[in-house]
C-alpha cells in the first residue's frame, strides 16, 4: 500500500479533499477514516456526500449512536460510525460487510476497529490534528485508488 501525506491548513481544504474523494467515488468502493475526536472525520464525510451530489438539504450527521447512516447521491453512501463497537465480532453480527460490496461508497469511520473484514482494495485517511484548524492527512492507497492519489498530490 502507497502512503502519501498532505497538509490541510483549513476546513476549506478538509472540504476539498472530502468534495474530491466524492466527485471520483465509484460503486463498491471504502474510504476509511481514522483519527482521534475531534479530527474532522465527519467533516471530511459531509464534504464526500456533496462531493457525491448527496442533496444540500440532507444534513450528513455522524451516526455514532445509530451506527449506520444511508445518503442518496449520484451513488448511494453508506456512512459507518464504529466509534461504539467494541470489536470486529460486533460489525459482523449487524451485518455491515454486506454493505462493503454493494452499489454505493461505503465510508467508514474508526474503521481500525474491524481491519480484519475491511475489503483488500481501499483507501485510507488518518487524520491527526496540526493546530486549530491545520490537520494532517496520512493517506493509505491500494492500487484501485493510487491513481486518484496522484491527483489530490496536485491538488494540494
Amino acid at each position: 500500500m502507497d502512503t502519501i501525506r498532505i497538509q490541510l491548513n483549513n476546513l476549506l481544504d478538509t472540504e476539498k479533499l472530502g468534495r474530491f474523494l466524492g466527485e471520483t467515488a465509484g460503486p463498491g468502493e471504502t474510504i476509511c477514516l481514522d483519527g482521534d475526536l475531534g479530527a474532522g472525520k465527519t467533516t471530511l464525510v459531509q464534504a464526500i456526500a456533496r462531493g457525491l451530489e448527496v442533496p444540500e438539504n440532507c444534513y450528513v450527521t455522524s451516526p455514532s449512536f445509530a451506527i449506520l447512516h444511508e445518503y442518496e447521491g449520484r451513488i448511494p453512501m453508506y456512512h459507518m460510525d464504529f466509534y461504539r463497537l467494541q470489536d470486529v465480532g460486533e460489525v459482523l453480527d449487524l451485518g455491515f460487510e454486506e454493505y462493503f460490496y454493494q452499489r454505493g461508497l461505503t465510508v467508514i469511520e474508526w474503521s481500525k476497529r474491524a481491519l480484519e473484514i475491511l475489503p483488500e482494495e481501499r483507501l485510507t485517511l488518518e487524520l491527526l490534528q496540526d493546530g486549530d484548524e491545520r490537520r494532517i492527512a496520512i493517506i493509505q492507497a491500494t492500487t484501485l485508488f493510487q491513481k486518484r492519489v496522484q491527483n489530490i498530490l496536485e491538488e494540494f
